[in-house]
Formats: C-alpha cells, sequence, structure tokens
C-alpha cells in the first residue's frame, strides 16, 4: 500500500509540474492568447520585433478574403513566375482563380502565389504591403510592417519587414473570426486547375499541428535564413480557442521541431490553466444618479455590455470594475443615453471600457411642473 501511495504522490507531482508552472518554450518571442478576446494570456519576449517568414502570408489571406472574390481571375505576371522557392511553378500568362491560389498560398507557402495575389488586389506588391502594415495596425498589431506579401526577407531591411509574437497571433485571431478563411486553413489537400484546363495542381497541407493535437485549426508555417522556424497555431476545445505565435524556434531539423513543441507547449499550459469567464454582464447594476428638475428624483444606471474572456483561477478573483458616474444630472435624460463609463481591470491592466447606460428616463419639469416648484421653494431664494 506505502508503493502505491508513492506511485500516486509522484504521479501528482509530475503532473503539478508540467501544468502548474511555466511553459518551457524555446522560440525567441512566443505568445499565447485568447482567441475570442485577443488578450495576452503568457509570453516570451511577445512584443520584441522579429523576424516572421511565412507567417506573413495570414495578413495576405486575410487582404485577399476582404478585397477580392474568390472566383475572380488573376493572370500571373512575370514578377510573380520568377519568384524563388518555395512555389508552385507559376507562369507568366497563365489564369488561376483567387480561391485556388489561396488555398495553395496557405496549405504549401507558395511565394510566387502569395505575390499574383497581391499584384491582382492591389495593382502591385508596394501598394499591397502598405495595405498589410494599415490592416495590421486597424486590428491592433503595434509593431508590425510589411515589405513582402509572402515573406521573404533576405533582401528587405529588418525595420520594413518585422512583426512580434503579440502582433502575429493577434492578427491571427482576427483572421480566424472569418470563416472563409478557417475553411482555408483546414484543407487536408487540394486538387485546383488553370482556368483554361492546361494544367492541373495538387498540393497537401504541410500544416502537422492539424494533424498532431486534438482540436487544432491550423494556422501558418514560417522559415527563412533571418527568421528561423516559425508557426502561428491556433486550437479550440470545449468552446475555448487559444491563438500562440512562435517566432525563431530554431533553426536546422532542430528547430523544425522544436516549433511544433513549443507550440504543443503554450497549448497544453492554456488549456490546462484559463477557463471561460464572465466577469460582467450587460445589464449589471452600477448605482443611481440624481436628477436636477425632474419629478424622477434618480435614474438607475446599467452596463451597456458585458465582458468574458479566459482567465485563470487566481486572476478571476483580482478582476475589479471601476465606475465614473456623475454626482448629478440636469434633466431630461433618456432611457438608453450614455451617463458614465466602466473601466474592468486586472491589476494594472484594462480589460475593457464599458458605457453605462440610464435604465429609465427623467423627462424636464414641464411648464406647470415648474410652477409648481417655484412655489414650493421661493422662499429658499430670500
Amino acid at each position: 500500500m506505502r508503493r502505491v501511495g508513492i506511485v500516486i504522490l509522484l504521479l501528482f507531482l509530475c503532473s503539478s509540474l508540467v501544468y502548474g508552472g511555466e511553459p518551457s518554450v524555446g522560440a525567441q518571442g512566443a505568445a499565447l492568447v485568447d482567441g475570442n478576446t485577443g488578450r495576452l494570456l503568457w509570453g516570451k519576449n511577445a512584443e520584441e520585433p522579429l523576424a516572421m517568414a511565412s507567417t506573413t502570408k495570414i495578413m495576405t489571406a486575410i487582404l485577399v478574403l476582404e478585397k477580392a472574390n474568390l472566383d475572380d481571375v488573376v493572370t500571373v505576371s512575370k514578377n510573380a513566375a520568377r519568384q524563388p522557392e518555395v512555389h508552385m511553378d507559376l507562369k507568366a500568362g497563365e489564369q488561376w482563380k483567387v480561391g485556388d491560389l489561396l488555398s495553395v498560398m496557405m496549405l504549401r507557402s507558395y511565394n510566387d502565389t502569395a505575390v499574383a495575389l497581391a499584384e491582382h488586389v492591389s495593382g502591385s506588391v508596394e501598394a499591397f504591403c502598405q495595405l498589410m502594415t494599415e490592416k495590421a495596425a486597424e486590428i491592433g498589431a503595434e509593431d508590425t510592417v510589411f515589405g513582402s506579401p509572402n515573406g521573404l526577407d533576405s533582401q528587405i531591411p529588418f525595420e520594413k519587414h518585422h512583426s512580434t509574437a503579440k502582433d502575429m497571433a493577434l492578427i491571427a485571431t482576427y483572421a480566424l473570426k472569418n470563416d472563409a478563411f478557417c475553411k482555408v486553413i483546414s484543407q487536408p489537400e487540394v486538387t485546383i486547375c488553370e482556368v483554361t484546363g492546361k494544367r492541373q495542381y495538387q498540393a497537401t497541407n504541410a500544416d502537422r499541428f492539424l494533424r498532431e493535437y486534438q482540436g487544432a485549426m491550423g494556422v501558418k508555417t514560417g522559415y527563412t535564413n533571418k527568421a528561423g522556424h516559425c508557426f502561428v497555431g491556433a486550437a479550440e476545445k470545449d468552446g475555448i480557442r487559444l491563438v500562440t505565435a512562435v517566432l525563431g524556434s530554431g533553426w536546422g531539423n532542430g528547430g523544425k521541431e522544436k516549433k511544433w513543441t513549443d507550440t504543443k507547449e503554450l497549448m497544453n499550459y492554456g488549456f490546462a490553466t484559463f477557463f471561460p469567464y464572465e466577469a460582467v454582464k450587460a445589464g449589471q447594476s452600477c448605482g443611481q444618479i440624481p436628477v436636477l428638475h425632474s419629478k424622477i428624483a434618480e435614474v438607475g444606471t446599467v452596463l451597456k455590455e458585458g465582458y468574458e474572456g479566459l482567465f485563470s483561477k487566481e486572476e478571476q478573483e483580482n478582476i475589479k470594475i471601476q465606475i465614473a458616474l456623475p454626482e448629478g444630472m440636469e434633466a431630461p435624460i433618456h432611457a438608453g443615453q450614455q451617463v458614465g463609463n466602466a473601466q474592468l481591470m486586472l491589476g494594472d491592466e484594462l480589460l475593457a471600457e464599458i458605457p453605462i447606460l440610464a435604465d429609465r428616463s427623467a423627462p424636464s419639469y414641464t411648464l406647470a411642473d415648474w410652477y409648481l416648484f417655484l412655489s414650493k421653494n421661493w422662499t429658499t431664494w430670500f
């Protein structure tokens, strides 16, 4: 019995070591984010600017999906056709559907398809890269610039093409809210045909994560000599969606393998540590505001919206709400009118800023109401 007890204790301790501590990640930069809110749950040099190789193509795919029709026809330019490996070996003058090139780009990371799509959307690679950088800023990626639609960075200065692990995870979080994007990256294989029917091409998905991790959604691998092996991944279990980014997991065969183990380590840590939690509810009461010059003496206030995200048990206990309401308001006040603000805080981290609304109307005095008010209070004026 004693031996059994020792074995059980050892198993418990091992389990605690796996899930109770920080994840062990070899990447130069790593981020684990809430796949719905985009909140950073854990990071290692998460905001350090780094090269990101072909994970760049996540942004390329976003813009193609938002600005082109999947049935549009792309005519391959000489510039697209001469892109270096890895490539589909497109030929100048060939015509392919947007959706077909997009699928092959995301499944096999072909550089010529990325350039062909960029030129189709914006007319030039330079104009498309400007759109990519603007879109990254719109999403909330604070230190990301694009100088290439495919991630080839040997001829591009670092300051013109870089991102961070946190930014790449945020960009993927945004992309995964597009059903068409999710469909593209989850395909095990595709067979596409050139518009004239002269050429057919088959591609299998190179994303091992899809096959090796329960709940995996994909997203995108990357490698250059400058960036090392990179991967942006996503997985979903029991309604919890996690997104990870590992940049610079290493070089050579060791780095190639490490990007997968880094990603799985982050995912395992995330699913074991963070849980859905409704911090506040829409319609939650925030107190009363006195009303001047109305028959309604005060109005109640409520939160316009709630906030739900992934939090550890410890974090759940430390979320606070800060209410900012005026000491009083002049009528009229209308039901649903914004009358204040609430800040949802986790320590010094601002999780959300939520408008506070009046829960009822308080109309101004009518002329008769004013006469009655003045007649009751005139003696206080002397």
